[in-house]
């Protein structure tokens, strides 16, 4: 992965990137407007379904984070500051105007987009990116309103209180509930304690108004100490989060260190141990600490140990995957593969690897609004690749 904060280098390479990017294409005689991977699809079984893994676009450098538009394309973020719109099977457009300079700084940069729930007629998306604070670097929330291939009103609606100078664990993920408040997730920044100190935002998952400010029924609200902002807390680095359409659980799943990378069910108000308990230990193999429970913080759903760096993460609620129904899949950076996880409740009681073979990072999983799960891989060059069944399943019956 290449270091941001060697920012000379990195943008010679990302110019180098784009510049064969358009040479290659043209030397192979290939039509530069539109898709061409020299990757075909390929076909998998798993214990409940055949699948096709379908290239649907590229390249990027460095993406981080996707969200689909009603008219079929997809919005695609990369670090080094740029959105761009995916059309499938065609090459994807230049970055969108209208964005301020958002510049990569180790593991942050531009990271997440989502859609207003009321995109359709309103128009607003929502980004998570690095911003500068007086304290060095943090993770901020911002809106603009995307028209035609430009974004107008750029505005920063939240400032995490989370400010460091280390170039680690930004987090960040943002995801709508059903009632139109906003999750956003931060890591520790790097700073273990901070996990544990609800004085600062770091460590935390956040529950935010659409505008940026404070739902009244947030847990913290009016607690001397604690900011109001503030779900849930004891995290370490969350690059994932969904809420199930069906259920409005909300779910997250995290960075450990050298193992106990971990999948959690997020609950008002929860604390969830990070640094306290882990079933992790130091990058150089001592323990970071005896506990792997205490009264008062939460147990994983399920962890890894050895980690596989998961980043991604949706619940399927979809018809073409039937036999998928309601399962996690979370994506893996350091193992290279995707997990599926089935669920009795609220317990994981089966875990399947897939794409073992497949050879990328994968940074980003979502459900499409097709049905498909969609994979974001975050490689320079890299794609977004399509799972599809083998076989459609049976329309359903009416009645």
């Amino acid at each position: 992965m290449i270091s941001h904060q060697g920012l000379s280098d990195s943008r010679h390479r990302g110019f180098l990137v784009r510049v064969c990017a358009i040479a290659i294409p043209l030397l192979l005689g290939v039509n530069p407007d539109g898709f061409s991977d020299t990757s075909e699809s390929r076909e998998y079984r798993s214990e409940k379904h055949s699948f096709r893994l379908v290239p649907v676009g590229g390249p990027f450098d460095q993406a981080w984070g996707m969200a689909f538009l009603p008219d079929g394309r997809i919005l695609v973020t990369e670090l080094d500051g740029r959105l761009r719109i995916l059309r499938p099977g065609k090459r994807p457009s230049d970055p969108l105007p209208g964005l301020p300079q958002i510049e990569a700084y180790g593991q942050g940069g531009l990271m997440d987009v989502a859609l207003d729930p009321d995109f359709a007629t309103n128009k607003q998306l929502y980004l998570s990116h690095v911003w500068d604070v007086a304290g060095g670097k943090t993770t901020a929330v911002s809106t603009a309103r995307l028209d035609g291939d430009r974004l107008h009103g750029f505005k920063v609606i939240f400032i995490g209180r989370a400010g460091s100078r280390s170039g680690r664990h930004f987090g960040s993920r943002l995801r709508f509930a059903a009632d139109g408040k906003l999750f956003v997730t931060i890591g520790d920044r790097a700073s273990r304690p901070n996990a544990q100190d609800l004085a600062n935002h770091a460590g935390a998952i956040l529950r935010l108004n659409p505008d940026g400010t404070v739902p009244g029924d947030n847990p913290f609200v009016g607690r001397a100490g604690a900011l109001p902002e503030i779900w849930s807390y004891g995290h370490r680095n969350p690059q994932g989060l969904a809420v199930d359409p069906d259920t409005g659980r909300l779910w997250s799943q995290e960075h450990g260190p050298r193992g106990g990378d971990e999948v959690n069910l997020i609950e008002r108000g929860r604390n969830y141990g990070w640094p306290t308990i882990t079933y992790g230990r130091n990058y150089v193999g001592t323990k970071i600490t005896d506990e792997t429970a205490r009264e008062g913080m939460e147990q994983p759903v399920t962890y890894w140990v050895p980690s596989i760096a998961p980043s991604g993460l949706t619940v399927y609620r979809g018809d073409r995957f039937p036999l998928w129904n309601g399962n996690l899949f979370v994506g893996a950076l350091r193992a290279r593969l995707l997990v599926r996880m089935e669920l009795d409740g609220e317990r994981v009681i089966h875990e399947e690897h897939l794409l073992t073979d497949f050879g990328n990072r994968i940074r980003d999983v979502r459900t499409g609004p097709d049905g498909s799960i969609y994979l974001l891989l975050d490689e320079n060059d890299a794609a977004i690749w399509r799972l599809e069944p083998l076989q459609e399943p049976a329309p359903k019956k009416p009645g």
